[in-house]
């Protein structure tokens, strides 16, 4: 069979190096996104403890607040692999 073999070559310390850079961009960016259901749960506790009344109403709002900030998190580190994946 007289093909030759394909060889893929080590990647360079540059490109090394913006694998790794994007690499800590998807962890801060996910380090953000827990952030922001820790503040949501935090206001909630917070919100329940001065008005036990409201406990339904305001868990409906901060299960919102999950799901939308949950969402930032898995669109930025789709994000961040999709640059990783197609810029190599």
């Amino acid at each position: 069979m007289g093909r030759k073999e394909l060889t893929r070559q080590k990647p360079s310390r540059y490109a090394r190096r913006c694998e790794i850079n994007r690499c800590w961009r998807a962890t801060i960016a996910l380090a953000g996104a827990a952030a922001g259901i820790g503040n949501a749960l935090s206001s909630l506790i917070h919100s329940v403890a001065r008005n036990p009344s409201l406990a339904k109403q305001l868990s409906h709002h901060a299960i919102s607040g999950f799901a939308l900030t949950e969402a930032i998190a898995l669109s930025a580190s789709m994000m961040a692999f999709f640059i990783s994946f197609v810029f190599r």
